[in-house]
C-alpha cells in the first residue's frame, strides 16, 4: 500500500470521527477459558498471527489488532496466574472465564484530535470462576493473581521503553 492509498482510506474515518466523535470510541473485548492444570486458551483466531489495521484505522479486519492482541496477552496471563495461585492454595477451580476489555478512541490513534490520548483509555479485567470455595477465598485468590500477574503488573507500573533504529 502507498502512502496516498492510506491517506484515501483513512480520510472518510477521520471526517466522520470529526463530525461525531462517539464514533471513534470502540471497545475491545477477548475472553480467555481456564483450561485443565496451569493454563488458560484464549483464542487469537489465527495460528499464526498478522498484525493490521483495526477495522476504525481502515483495516478490512482480516489481520489481528495489535489491542487486541494486548488484550488476549492479558486475558491468557491472568488465567494461568489464577490457576496457579488456585493451585497453591489447594481450591478446586473446574472452570471459568477471564474477560478483558479496553476501551480505545481512535481519534487519537488517527491524530484527528490532538488532545486526545493515543492508547486504551480504561482496561477492565473480569473474572468468572467455577468453583465450590467461597466467594472470600475466591476473592483472595484473585487479589493474589493481581498482584503475580505479570502482564497485569505491567500495565499498572510500566517500565521505560526505549525505541531504536538498527
Amino acid at each position: 500500500m502507498k502512502g496516498q492509498e492510506l491517506k484515501d482510506l483513512q480520510a472518510p474515518l477521520k471526517e466522520a470521527y470529526r463530525q461525531d466523535p462517539e464514533r471513534a470510541v470502540v471497545t475491545l473485548r477477548v475472553q480467555g477459558e481456564l483450561g485443565e492444570g496451569i493454563a488458560c486458551r484464549v483464542d487469537t483466531g489465527r495460528a499464526l498471527v498478522e498484525a493490521g489495521l483495526h477495522p476504525a484505522t481502515g483495516g478490512d479486519g482480516s489481520q489481528a489488532c495489535s489491542g487486541d492482541m494486548l488484550l488476549e496477552a492479558l486475558a491468557a496471563c491472568a488465567g494461568v496466574t489464577l490457576r496457579a495461585v488456585a493451585t497453591a492454595f489447594d481450591v478446586e477451580v473446574r472452570g471459568g472465564r477471564v474477560i478483558a476489555e479496553g476501551d480505545l478512541d481512535f481519534r487519537g490513534t488517527l491524530g484527528v484530535a490532538k488532545d486526545c490520548p493515543v492508547g486504551f483509555s480504561a482496561i477492565r479485567l473480569r473474572f468468572e470462576i467455577d468453583s465450590d470455595a467461597d466467594r472470600e477465598i475466591l476473592e483472595k485468590i484473585i487479589t493474589v493473581t493481581e498482584r503475580y500477574c505479570v502482564v497485569l503488573q505491567t500495565l499498572r507500573n510500566p517500565p521505560g521503553v526505549v525505541a531504536t533504529l538498527n
